[in-house]
């Protein structure tokens, strides 16, 4: 081994980094390329401006579960896309030839009339090369700061981001090409995973194709030149196919170009049938809970004008976040007890009541006790009556309502009669 790069040679320096391709969250220090400004989203235009460029981490780490290698000190937001032109020279014989080729390939894959989407399109002749040699079909661009379409031109380049979220129900794509785009994102696999999801809620099954420069002849040659801040990930054949195994698809193709710089994939998303559900489960959940606000407000509203004497039990942990939740201001509300006597004489975030130890009780007795730890509820009661405290009406939140405790149908009973003792 040359003394050199022995004399640098020492354990694994491990990180909890989350690693942008596969998700995994330990890596190990790979390329510590220091402070420097932006290498290719810059474009100063004056030796002043170039030296004056701000100095940004280039703090590239390895996931050690994908082979992946990844700036963890990026920040997407300081990387002005939206102002400055993310150019790529196309000009390039052997390259100008790679891309005839991915160009034919996609288009066996597309059917008579397609709709087309490229994020991060550029200068735009990828997309219109695709047009041409397909005139029946749609063909939609997205890039913040990309070259606008001529006039006549059946493109549709919109000066924006794509965010799956709305674009893909919108348009409903055959084919969403994303050419050197997946290496500038915070994480391409939360980005594939976003397209994927949000076709399965749209009931669609796009075709991806993913192009990114490919680090496997890096490793072996020890070249550094490929580390710069703008290209966050920087992807292996390893890294990128585990990528897209996990991107909720279903892949057809990972191959090679441009002499082995270039890794390209096409991959069907077809997000398994679970994620759909668990969305439309997750927007369920979301709207019972916002009725759910008003109906407990509008009954803690009632409780407090009818002039029953209540106290809250708890007032930390959940019992705190239910009174913050419901506006259980000190004023309506003032009393609040809990079991723990290291609680006592502090006070309820957020609304400040003071908390009280739980024998406040037996000189202060209430008509009605809130528990919001509804699966306490039994181990309370069950204080409480070993410690002779009585109340009229016990209150838990059930199914977006506060309901009685004693009388009405929950899937907290348990031993209800240590309740009635």
């Amino acid at each position: 081994m040359n003394h050199v790069v022995a004399s640098f040679l020492s354990a694994p320096a491990l990180h909890d980094a989350s690693c942008p391709a596969c998700g995994g969250h330990v890596a190990a220090t790979f390329f510590d390329g220091g402070l420097k400004p932006l290498a290719t989203i810059a474009w100063p235009e004056s030796p002043e401006e170039a030296r004056g460029m701000p100095q940004l981490p280039n703090d590239f780490v390895r996931c050690v579960a994908c082979g992946h290698v990844f700036n963890k000190a990026f920040t997407y937001h300081a990387v002005p896309y939206a102002k400055k032109p993310n150019l790529m020279f196309n000009e390039g014989a052997n390259w100008s030839g790679f891309i005839r080729e991915v160009r034919e390939h996609l288009l066996g894959s597309l059917p008579a009339n397609p709709t087309v989407v490229e994020v991060g399109y550029g200068d735009g002749t990828f997309l219109a090369a695709l047009a041409e040699s397909r005139p029946e079909g749609r063909y939609i661009g997205f890039d913040p700061n990309g070259a606008t379409a001529p006039v006549g031109s059946q493109l549709e380049l919109r000066a924006e981001l794509f965010d799956p979220r709305t674009h893909i129900s919108e348009i409903q794509p055959d084919l969403i090409v994303m050419r050197h785009v997946l290496e500038h994102l915070t994480s391409s696999l939360a980005f594939l995973q976003l397209i994927a999801a949000a076709s399965a809620l749209a009931n669609l099954q796009p075709m991806a194709y993913c192009e990114v420069p490919c680090i496997d002849r890096v490793l072996t040659s020890g070249r550094t030149v490929d580390f710069y801040y703008e290209h966050n990930s920087q992807f292996t054949t390893e890294s990128f196919t585990t990528m897209l195994e996990r991107s909720g698809g279903q892949i057809h193709e990972v191959g090679h170009g441009y002499d082995g710089e270039v890794l390209y994939g096409l991959v069907k998303l077809r997000a398994h049938s679970g994620w759909a559900e668990r969305a439309h489960a997750a927007a369920q959940f979301e709207a019972s809970a916002q009725g759910g606000l008003a109906a407990i407000k509008a009954q803690l509203q009632t409780l407090a004008s009818s002039g029953s004497r209540v106290a809250i039990w708890g007032g930390t942990g959940k019992s705190a976040a239910f009174i913050q939740r419901y506006d259980l201001d000190a004023q309506r509300f003032p009393l609040v007890v809990d079991s723990d006597r290291n609680k006592a004489d502090t006070y309820v975030p957020g609304t400040g009541q003071r908390i009280q130890f739980r024998d406040v009780l037996h000189h202060e007795p209430v008509d009605v006790l809130i528990i919001p730890p509804q699966w306490r509820a039994r181990d309370i009661l069950e204080e409480m009556r070993r410690n002779g405290i009585h109340v009229g009406k016990v209150l838990i939140e059930h199914q977006g309502s506060l309901i009685d405790f004693h009388r009405d149908a929950h899937p907290y009973w348990g031993a209800i009669e240590l309740a009635a003792a």
